[in-house]
């Protein structure tokens, strides 16, 4: 069945709760990357450094990270309704504050509040989204990965648009289109049914003892700091105004949503999951290396074409990280969201902290370093990996077609 079907089971044929959900995760997806084209004029407001500014991605992700061994705990004795509904009121109330920040230390604070609140939303999304979408997994997962897309296309364009007048205002839009969000939440999502077993604090840790998981988990480690260096150094190094930089990232956003959503799908289809997975990564690493090198108009196209391969490894990663393991599905998600988002706090920190140490090339050849490790965990745990990725190979594809870079 092709997902994208307008008849029953289709993309376009939901419950009214799975598009309040789907809804509400494009704002939660927008607050990532909200920041990027104001992440200059926050410097300038609060008399902060570069290296200051990036906190605000690394505390948001950090506690994102190591909420994600909480999630599953909550969201199992208080069911998805009510976890999501907390999620966004932590959003709310912490997007708002964040907005009357006078030092970087307050806003870095808010930030990690913000990323408590997301990481409760976000993972148990998912989870509703599957439970909730007709059509089966397939479908909720383009649609979960649709909300992905259009918020980190729109996320970029709202700073920009509230960012020009202050860097204040895309705190308060965020929190105000959150408060929206939880009322369409309270309004058409009933209560999903519990799960017969409650999830315990470490069921994340022990579903990582599975080999696919792992394996997926370390390559998205690899492959997330790619990613975040792409997302919060690249504005500095762009150094342009709100408009130009919001621009830029739209544009970004864009071909992250059409190649997450339209494309991966029939790659996967055609070519096989790995060798999807694989090949972009390098040209990835290929991407980031130019990015790096060229001149200001090469690193401007760069920076958008990144968007592409994002969005392919956005969508093949969401699906090992659900099917490779036998752990239920949120419990698995949020063993592989532990470990990925651990990057994603890290390369904000540490790729400013490399220009000061270097120059200003460096940290994308260490990005590019870093896609390239993660095509290898690809390529040398593909065994790990072949149980999902051969339920999305073709037909007519032989047992050889997964394995990955094996010349």
């Amino acid at each position: 069945m092709d997902p994208f079907d307008a008849g029953a089971g289709g993309i376009l044929r939901q419950p009214k709760a799975v598009w309040a959900t789907a809804g509400a995760s494009v704002v939660a997806f927008m607050g990532i990357g909200l920041v990027d084209p104001i992440l200059p004029s926050i410097a300038k407001g609060l008399d902060a450094s570069a290296g200051q500014v990036s906190l605000l991605f690394t505390s948001y992700f950090l506690i994102t990270a190591l909420a994600m061994l909480v999630t599953g705990f909550v969201s199992s004795r208080i069911g998805g309704r009510r976890t999501l509904l907390l999620g966004l009121a932590f959003v709310v109330v912490f997007a708002g504050l964040a907005g009357t920040s006078d030092t970087v230390g307050q806003l870095v604070g808010y930030r990690a509040g913000w990323g408590l609140g997301n990481a409760l939303f976000v993972s148990t999304a998912l989870a509703v989204i599957v439970g909730a979408a007709a059509g089966g997994s397939a479908a909720a997962i383009l649609l979960y990965e649709s909300a992905l897309g259009l918020g980190m296309a729109c996320g970029p364009l709202l700073g920009a648009l509230l960012g020009d007048a202050s860097w204040r205002y895309p705190f308060f839009g965020t929190a105000f289109l959150m408060a929206i969000g939880f009322l369409c939440i309270t309004v058409f999502l009933k209560e999903q049914p519990k799960p017969a077993r409650k999830t315990s604090l470490l069921d994340p840790i022990r579903a990582l003892g599975h080999g696919g998981l792992a394996s997926a988990a370390v390559s998205a480690f690899f492959y997330n700091y790619t990613f975040f260096t792409v997302l919060a150094f690249t504005p500095f190094v762009l150094n342009m105004t709100p408009y130009k930089s919001g621009a830029v990232f739209f544009a970004w956003g864009v071909l992250l949503a059409v190649f997450s959503v339209l494309v991966a799908p029939r790659m996967q289809r055609r070519f096989g999951s790995l060798k999807v997975l694989g090949g972009s990564l390098a040209l990835l690493a290929a991407d980031v290396l130019v990015l790096g090198y060229g001149n200001h108009t090469a690193a401007i196209v760069c920076t958008i074409l990144s968007g592409a391969f994002i969005g392919v490894n956005n969508t093949v990663y969401t699906e090992l990280a659900l099917g490779v393991s036998d752990a239920p599905r949120p419990v698995a998600s949020a063993g592989y969201n532990f470990v990925r988002w651990f990057a994603a706090a890290a390369a904000p920190y540490f790729a400013p902290k490399i220009e000061e140490w270097t120059d200003v090339h460096i940290p994308f050849v260490v990005a590019a370093v870093t896609a390239l490790l993660g095509a290898v965990v690809v390529a040398v745990r593909r065994r790990a990996l072949t149980h999902e990725a051969e339920e999305l190979e073709p037909k007519h594809a032989s047992e050889d077609s997964v394995t990955v870079f094996a010349n």
